[in-house]
């Protein structure tokens, strides 16, 4: 099936505004990093996640990858945005409303894709 996740920060924003969403962003060293590769299996991969995604979230991965092949524009951009929002290490998820605005800073978390769901849900409603 098609992937939900895109990997352009501007498209995603004008998305999450077009359709009132919330933008669930992933930093990521996807081939490298072993929290994130148990993460994108736990949670991300999982069906649960999926469906709760497909109809409330824009998805949105920043990777940072040792040996996928991305353009220098796209790593220069995930560069750039990893600095804007101070990210220290990988996996960072952040929740951030339609305005670009972090909500909710988190990462790995242990307890499967309900739990994950429960937290992100939790985040949307606080604000």
């Amino acid at each position: 099936g098609e992937s939900l996740w895109q990997e352009d920060y501007d498209a995603a924003l004008k998305q999450a505004v077009a359709e009132n969403k919330h933008v669930l962003v992933d930093f990521s060293g996807s081939d490298w990093c072993g929290w994130c590769i148990k993460l994108d299996k736990e949670v991300f991969s999982q069906p649960e996640f999926k469906e709760y995604a497909q109809d409330n979230l824009i998805l949105l991965l920043l990777d940072f990858p040792n040996s996928k092949s991305q353009s220098a524009e796209l790593k220069a951009k995930n560069k750039q945005l990893a600095e804007k929002y101070g990210i220290q290490g990988f996996p960072t998820v952040l929740i951030l409303n339609p305005q670009g605005e972090a909500v909710k800073r988190t990462g790995y978390q242990q307890g499967g894709p309900t739990a994950y769901v429960d937290m992100i849900k939790g985040a949307i409603a606080a604000e």
